[in-house]
């Protein structure tokens, strides 16, 4: 399945008839099972329906760094969306791709 980033924003959790997707580098997770925290009312709601790549690099949940784009981030940085990554892999299953960025 390939998804834009406007597309993905229909699985962002507002619908309980809808899985939640959240895109690390262009990649969409199933994140579904976590719905306790991408979900409404969840502490990670802010990635739902969006690539989070730049804001768990940055480990912030600033709606403004909740974007694809990697300028200007340091190699400590991508370490950290490297292992955020990792996390994700194992955890939920990749449905997708975003296209367009």
């Amino acid at each position: 399945m390939e998804l834009t980033l406007q597309q993905l924003k229909a699985y962002d959790g507002s619908s309980a008839s809808k899985p939640i997707y959240v895109a690390i580098r262009g990649k969409i997770y199933d994140v579904t099972t976590g719905r306790n925290f991408y979900g409404p009312g969840g502490d990670y709601r802010v990635f739902a329906g969006k690539d989070a790549s730049r804001a768990l690099a940055k480990m912030s949940k600033d709606e403004s760094d909740v974007v694809p784009d990697l300028d200007g981030l340091s190699e400590k940085e991508i370490g950290v969306l490297d292992d955020w990554e990792r996390k994700f892999q194992a955890k939920y299953p990749i449905v997708g791709s975003v296209t367009g960025i």
